[in-house]
């Protein structure tokens, strides 16, 4: 129950929308929102469902309260849960496109994207261009007659380029086309897109959001009305919704998400610093490095750089992955935005579905690691590193 109170600061958003405690009669004045397990919900009236609820898979109040609140803290006037990042992308793409319709996309994309752009909507008769998207000229000139959507992440994944959200809107607005935002490595705690003229933001709720490595999600937010009717018909209509008990899992976490991304960025810089000096890598890339191409950018359009990072270590794959593998607090794991240090070998993991020439075109060497950096104390994740480089001879 809403207490119409107007909450100001993200991370009283964060703790308290959607879950403000109910007195009515009868209510327990929970002051966290309840798992509701229901599958399905009785009503009185046999045209009127009860408090709007139907059935689980159509709306459920502990996801109900998720979708809210993540609105709140998106600056969105919509939201919509689903059961992870690609069912989330797959209903944008089916709810607002048709096949014959082009999508422009960034050609550095996190790899479960590409697949499902081009091994799934390709076949279903849509058609894909990929662009530099840090060049909003680009964008420009990949536009065709049946151009629809746009689709960017910024920073991408895992090359960590940044686009000019704002410019590329300004060109989506001029030929009537949708702009796609995938926030998920900056949340919307450091990253706002919906403010800078984008239409939609799609996040991984697995990661930054829920933040824990222990729950699965999706979320879509927007501010168009027609876009809601449309992406909440086909969320029914797929079935592609998160659970109740998921929906749970993700409202806790969300409740530190600031604390969380902003002890990600200090551990993420320090150890940035600490590679940009080491004499075994030879590339680092990090959006908070002043070495990074779209630093005075990012600088513009965000309140921060992330915790997540990139580099290339010198000599081979093979001294790649024995760096990898000697490490003793890093997780060699998929998947980013945990609590916990995750670290990963892109060209044979997230990425090992993109074709090797694809891969090699646009930056992702195989001996370019990507770095999920958690809330650990930061001098014991750099010993971690120091003592793995160690067990690497490079000539």
């Amino acid at each position: 129950m809403s207490l119409n109170i107007q909450y100001e600061g993200f991370q009283t958003k964060a703790v308290h929308v959607g879950e403000e405690p109910d007195f009515r009669e009868g209510a327990t004045g929970d002051v966290v929102v309840p798992i509701h397990l229901s599958t399905t919900f009785a009503r009185q009236k046999v045209a009127i469902p009860t408090a709007g609820y139907e059935y689980v898979r159509t709306q459920n109040p502990t996801r109900k309260a998720l979708e809210v609140k993540l609105a709140s803290l998106e600056n969105a006037k919509y939201g919509l849960a689903f059961s992870c990042g690609l069912a989330a992308e797959t209903t944008v793409l089916l709810s607002l496109l048709n096949p014959g319709n082009h999508i422009i996309a960034f050609d550095d994309l996190y790899g479960g994207t590409k697949r499902l752009f081009d091994k799934i909507f390709i076949k279903l008769g849509f058609e894909v261009s990929y662009v530099d998207a840090t060049d909003s000229s680009r964008v420009a000139e990949a536009i065709k007659p049946a151009t629809k959507l746009v689709w960017i992440e910024t920073p991408s994944n895992p090359l960590l380029k940044v686009s000019d959200i704002k410019a590329i809107a300004n060109i989506t607005r001029q030929h009537g086309l949708i702009l796609a935002v995938d926030n998920t490595f900056l949340s919307p705690y450091f990253q706002k897109p919906l403010d800078l003229g984008a239409d939609i933001v799609v996040h991984s709720s697995t990661k930054y959001i829920g933040g824990h490595s222990d729950v699965l999600g999706g979320v879509v937010m927007f501010n168009d009305d027609n876009f809601h009717e449309r992406l909440q018909y086909h969320q029914n209509a797929i079935g592609a919704v998160i659970s109740p008990f998921d929906s749970y899992l993700t409202l806790r976490g969300v409740k530190t998400l600031a604390l969380r991304m902003e002890q990600h960025q200090k551990n993420a810089l320090d150890i940035a610093h600490y590679l940009e000096q080491h004499p075994k890598v030879s590339k680092v890339i990090y959006p908070g490095l002043k070495s990074h191409p779209q630093y005075n950018l990012l600088r513009l359009q965000t309140t921060g750089y992330g915790g997540v990072l990139s580099f290339e270590i010198k000599g081979t794959i093979a001294d790649a992955e024995r760096f990898l593998e000697s490490l003793k607090i890093f997780a060699l794991a998929e998947s980013l935005g945990g609590v916990e240090s995750l670290i990963e070998l892109p060209s044979v993991m997230t990425h090992a579905s993109v074709d090797k020439e694809v891969r090699e075109k646009i930056g992702i060497t195989d001996t370019l690691i990507r770095m999920s950096v958690g809330v650990e104390d930061v001098k014991d994740l750099i010993s971690d590193m120091k003592q793995a480089f160690e067990q690497i001879k490079i000539l």
